[in-house]
């Protein structure tokens, strides 16, 4: 586990992901976020690391009882779900997702109910995704629909989209250029800390991504 505070009461960790097979075509460790709104402690597509999980455990109750809110699971995806379900039965946390995820049976609509004060949900129907703008850091959370690899940061492979088209993604992106990002943090690669907002336009004005 790699925990990194990138500003305070906003903190990015990575775990290598149980479900990764070697041929996978995204890494094994995976990104996660842990940020204190102002009315809760929000974790957004966490996954408790196994090889560390007494210690994570230990922070986060430490942290949660410090901050004195509830707790609220924000899902980029529902295949996103990670270690949901052991967070809701440890905090009691809400759960916000567009669908449905197994074994989770309360799940907010975070595009039509009330997120924790100071987030934002974008809806990206291209990747069944939604992506979450934190406004007091000014950070984005995309979950698969932007990576970085050796090639650097770029949108998802267009297989990843299953049937629609990395022009479609660019398209339903546009809603989010107006935003001042100042912090990308990618589930697979990152965080983009430096040149952020133009990183974002770059990827939505390309003509071709392969």
């Amino acid at each position: 586990m790699d925990i990194q505070e990138l500003q305070p009461g906003l903190w990015r960790w990575i775990a290598p992901h149980p479900d990764w097979q070697p041929r996978a075509d995204w890494e094994q460790d995976v990104g996660c976020v842990y940020y204190e709104a102002p009315d809760a402690v929000v974790l957004i597509d966490p996954l408790v690391p196994q090889d560390d999980e007494d210690r994570f455990w230990h922070a986060l109750d430490r942290d949660v009882d410090r901050a004195d809110r509830p707790v609220a699971v924000l899902l980029t995806a529902t295949w996103h779900a990670r270690s949901t379900r052991a967070i809701v039965e440890r905090y009691d946390a809400r759960v916000f997702a567009q669908e449905q995820p197994p074994g989770i049976f309360a799940v907010s609509d975070p595009l039509t109910e009330k997120l924790p004060s100071e987030i934002a949900a974008f809806d990206v129907p291209a990747a069944r995704e939604t992506i979450y703008w934190l406004r007091q850091p000014r950070a984005l959370v995309p979950g698969d629909t932007i990576v970085q690899d050796e090639n650097g940061v770029r949108l998802c492979p267009e297989p990843w989209l299953e049937g629609h088209t990395l022009d479609e993604l660019r398209a339903d992106l546009r809603q989010l250029l107006d935003l001042p990002v100042k912090l990308l943090l990618l589930s697979h690669g990152g965080p983009v800390e430096e040149g952020a907002q133009e990183t974002l336009a770059r990827l939505v004005a390309a003509e071709h991504e392969g």
